[in-house]
């Protein structure tokens, strides 16, 4: 009783657009989908690395690095997502935004 495995994204509505990459490690690319297969490995074209800060692994920096032509292993990437629409938001899980929400609580008490 063999099922063939369904895809939760359907990967082939991105070919030839602009995605963002993360991968185990944190590391992070964006770069024109060109290809991908079963196992979820992606092809990338004109791909640039983000650099992180070494001092704050959870920040990418401004610098980048051209990588040009990619293949990135399925088993690594942790998330996918078209380039444009994206944006960094507020981590809700800092001391700032706990303080400001059990402020919240109390007033509404």
């Amino acid at each position: 009783m063999s099922k063939s495995k369904e895809n939760v994204v359907d990967l082939g509505k991105y070919i030839d657009q602009r995605v963002r990459v993360k991968f185990q490690g944190g590391r992070e690319v964006d770069g024109i989908l060109k290809g991908f297969d079963k196992l979820d490995n992606v092809v990338l074209d004109d791909c640039v690395e983000y650099i992180r800060d070494p001092n704050d692994l959870y920040r990418v920096t401004d610098r980048t690095r051209t990588l040009g032509l990619v293949v990135c292993r399925g088993t690594q990437v942790s998330f996918l997502a078209p380039a444009d629409g994206m944006e960094e938001i507020a981590n809700p899980f800092t001391d700032e935004a706990v303080a400001e929400e059990e402020e919240n609580i109390r007033v509404e008490s």
